[in-house]
């Protein structure tokens, strides 16, 4: 069992966080979903002290509250509370985690919804979020990152009460196990905990081989289809770096300047926002991104050992998504061409030494972050930033651009209509001209730049592209 600590005197509430390595990759063949709903019954099933509402009940007096959340590698279970209630709130999350109720009508309602947040959710009315899923599916095929976390349709299906009960007491287990602790700690509290937690299996079963390195060469193009006034559009590749890796923070840089999550400060922003309004939106990553609530920032406790670089189109009229595309592609080629110039670098450098300390603004947000930091074998991202950043030339950041961003080898996940589907498809791989009419006056530069981003010549072969409906998607 691992620890990280972050005390301090500054703050009355105390935060804790078990962040448990296992996750939707540890799904067993056939009940894919388990490992989430799992963590569902362990956020809402009670313990074996309390039901649910009675949980509930308990923490209601505290102003507090026990999440869970599940991803591909970890499942962490967290929660803050102001240290005048740390005894009676610790009692609580410590048989949430090591006592969980696993109740059979508890167990039936989150299967259903969790089912439910696949098929209602996800497919029918998350186009953003069904890009996204459906670009993972090429990203990584055939393996478990390649699918919801929530699972498949046969596979929540197959799931029995048992099962979450198996795959507690066997995942959930000491060497698994990182513990977290920041603000107010009283003393002893730490020893009181460990020793707690060795109620929890010293080892757990074996996981599975780490997702081998990919590879993508051209393009491959996947559009499922449901009715879709505006289409959603996910582009990328695997990535060979992570937070592990020195080159990864230049990148993080580079992806800033032609990205950043929620700002306008992004060259994709600019080009297909602010210039042409052609959505609400438009950024790009280089590992995975979580919105963390209402927020702008990035959920902590979700890492992973491989990531990807993508590129987020949010919602464009369907008239509009070849062109956007091209666009998006040809961005993507310039900056890989030319790089940041100094000024450029030297702007977003500023930017992002500044902005990033907006995202452990909080006890809570520091301590997911200096996990995260554990799980990869180093500092924070935010300390990592502090650090290599001032020390970060342009060049570092342009050569971490030409090693690790592929503009010709993307893959291509579109959310659209089953009406203009095969049109769209075979426009692509014909390459045929996507003027764009708008219905305003538009600079006489951004017209000029249109006319060439119309015919901008993308590696699409009509053998590499899919057309499927939505409800074959994740049906397992």
């Amino acid at each position: 069992m691992k620890t990280v600590l972050l005390p301090s005197d500054k703050t009355p509430f105390v935060s804790i966080r078990f962040l448990f390595a296992t996750g939707s990759v540890d799904d067993p063949a056939g009940k894919e979903g388990l490992a989430a709903l799992t963590g569902a019954l362990l956020a809402e099933g009670g313990t074996r002290a309390l039901t649910y509402e009675q949980l509930l009940d308990a923490l209601y007096p505290m102003a507090a509250g026990i999440g869970v959340h599940v991803d591909r590698e970890v499942t962490v279970v967290k929660g803050t509370v102001h240290r005048d209630h740390l005894d009676r709130y610790y009692e609580l999350i410590r048989q949430v985690v090591l006592e969980p109720r696993f109740d059979a009508k508890e167990f039936e309602r989150l299967r259903d919804d969790q089912r439910n947040a696949l098929v209602s959710g996800l497919r029918a009315s998350d186009d953003e979020g069904f890009g996204i899923e459906s670009l993972a599916s090429l990203l990584y095929a055939g393996h478990p990152y390649g699918r919801p976390v929530e699972g498949t349709v046969r596979g929540i299906d197959a799931l029995r009460r048992e099962d979450a009960s198996v795959f507690h007491a066997t995942r959930f287990t000491r060497d698994a196990l990182t513990l977290g602790l920041a603000g107010k700690v009283p003393d002893g509290f730490v020893e009181r905990v460990t020793s707690d937690l060795h109620a929890l299996p010293e080892r757990g079963a074996s996981r599975a081989a780490p997702l081998a390195p990919a590879s993508t060469r051209g393009f491959d193009v996947l559009v499922v289809t449901k009715p879709a006034r505006a289409w959603a559009i996910s582009l990328g590749h695997p990535l060979g770096i992570t937070r592990a890796d020195d080159d990864f923070f230049p990148l993080f840089l580079a992806n800033s300047y032609f990205g950043e999550h929620r700002t306008f400060n992004g060259a994709l922003m600019t080009k297909m926002r602010s210039d042409r309004g052609l959505n609400y939106g438009n950024y790009s990553y280089v590992e995975h991104f979580a919105q963390d609530g209402a927020s702008t920032f990035t959920l902590p406790n979700v890492p992973r050992l491989r990531q990807a670089f993508t590129i987020w189109i949010r919602p464009v009229a369907a008239e509009h998504a070849h062109f956007a595309i091209r666009l998006a592609v040809r961005e993507l080629r310039r900056l890989v061409r030319d790089g940041l110039t100094q000024e450029t670098f030297e702007e977003t450098r500023a930017f992002l030494l500044n902005y990033s300390k907006l995202w452990v603004q909080t006890p809570a947000r520091r301590l997911g972050f200096a996990m995260d930091g554990a799980f990869y074998g180093g500092k924070n991202l935010v300390d990592e930033l502090a650090e290599r950043l001032p020390r970060m030339s342009v060049d570092d950041v342009n050569g971490a651009i030409r090693r690790h961003l592929l503009p010709e080898n993307l893959n291509l996940a579109v959310i659209a209509d089953p009406a203009e589907a095969a049109a769209f498809v075979d426009a692509l791989a014909s390459n045929v001209p996507s003027p764009i009419v708008y219905a305003t006056t538009t600079k006489p530069e951004v017209l000029a730049e249109d006319r060439e981003i119309a015919v901008e010549m993308l590696p699409v072969e009509r053998h590499r592209c899919r057309i499927v409906p939505a409800a074959a998607m994740f049906e397992g």
